[in-house]
């Protein structure tokens, strides 16, 4: 720094993008001549500007990306394909807390020589056979394919999606859009109820690729939408749309979501106190009592208690109770898969009907359609507000 406040920049030791060029000789110069009448200002080069000095790294047009963040599928139903994404998904420290070496004999010694089998059948009776691909993966697909449609803002705005477990993986399209010219990211986890075990595993796999850039993109996280207007909005209408094609009325409603370990609650999960509120806001929309739409808690997976009432055991003791029509939807799935096509759809329809019911209906998730588009397109709007 000299003494009359211009600073010195000596030219072995400077930035190859503001000593290098000529705008970066003229913004020196700029801060040179305001220094008598204020504070130093350096004005850098606009790094979007394509006179950039010889041999420096080409810098794509600035972009933002918004990132679909979903659970995962298998690539196919077969025993060795079911077993890698099985051991993926289970071997998630999010997912299955606790102790590491007990979890792993019993995942690998038990779990993963029975379970691919009995899942890959599940998956089957659900297969989209026309992409060969799961449906949760053609939905996704769609959700981005159409968000990016109905967003707009084409060459500014990147719209991409990737799984937690499976292809594509989170880290391979992080990268992708940063190759695009995305320095900055919106990252909107399609889980409207927020988990340690869903929601913050699938933000790890992000953070974890961002350890390894240099350049890393800005991020912003689209918070939990279980209480959004437009998520209430969405389901309820789809719940009413539903009823009007029924051809019967419905004894009861169960709202299922995926069951979760009691103990996750207890450590402070809010996932619970979630979905009761989304529970809450659907009766209040619909005009409906706590009898009339009765929250469930379904996918049980071993002996330790889980979060209830358990859905499967409901469903067993209605029939019981003179309820005979029944009808389920599930708010907490994005896009239909196999815990709703496959778990509700045929497994809870069977244990109904053998019960002593009459008539069973799920509610389609929201997928793609054009009321979850538009869903999709008012949260994400919220968040890249500023940036694109």
């Amino acid at each position: 720094m000299r003494a009359d406040g211009v600073a010195c920049v000596p030219m072995g030791r400077a930035p190859c993008c503001t000593m290098a060029s000529q705008s970066a000789s003229s913004a020196l110069r700029e801060a040179q001549s305001g220094a008598q009448s204020g504070p130093l200002k350096l004005i850098m080069p606009d790094i979007s500007n394509p006179h950039l000095p010889p041999g420096h790294p080409p810098i794509p047009s600035r972009k933002t990306g918004l990132l679909l963040l979903n659970l995962g599928t298998p690539e196919a139903t077969d025993y060795w394909s079911m077993r890698r994404y099985l051991r993926e998904f289970l071997w998630d420290r999010r997912v299955i807390e606790v102790n590491r070496v007990l979890w792993w004999l019993i995942l690998n010694g038990i779990i993963l020589t029975t379970r691919p089998k009995r899942s890959g059948h599940a998956y089957e009776q659900i297969w989209n056979r026309e992409r060969n691909e799961s449906p949760l993966k053609t939905f996704t697909r769609a959700q981005a394919e159409k968000l990016a449609a109905a967003l707009g803002r084409a060459g500014t705005l990147v719209v991409d999606w990737a799984m937690r477990y499976g292809l594509p993986p989170v880290a391979e399209r992080v990268q992708a859009l940063k190759d695009q010219g995305c320095d900055r990211i919106v990252l909107f986890p399609l889980y409207p109820q927020y988990s340690a075990a869903t929601t913050a595993t699938a933000l790890d796999k992000v953070y974890e690729k961002l350890l390894t850039m240099r350049w890393q993109p800005m991020i912003r996280v689209v918070p939990p939408y279980f209480a959004h207007p437009a998520y209430v909005a969405a389901i309820a209408d789809s719940l009413k749309a539903h009823m009007d094609q029924l051809g019967w009325t419905p004894d009861r409603i169960l709202v299922a979501f995926h069951g979760l370990p009691r103990e996750y609650l207890d450590k402070g999960d809010p996932y619970h106190c979630q979905c009761q509120k989304t529970a809450r806001l659907l009766r209040e929309r619909l005009g409906m009592s706590k009898n009339d739409l009765q929250v469930v808690f379904q996918s049980r997976f071993g002996k330790a208690e889980w979060l209830k009432p358990y859905a499967q055991d409901t469903v067993d003791e209605l029939p019981s109770q003179g309820v005979k029509k029944l009808l389920l939807i599930s708010p907490g799935f994005a896009s239909d898969c196999v815990e709703t096509l496959e778990e509700l759809a045929i497994g809870l329809k069977e244990t109904f009907l053998e019960k002593g019911g009459e008539q069973f209906s799920v509610v389609p998730c929201l997928n793609d359609s054009p009321r979850s588009i538009q869903m999709l397109q008012t949260i994400a709007g919220e968040e890249l507000a500023g940036w694109a």
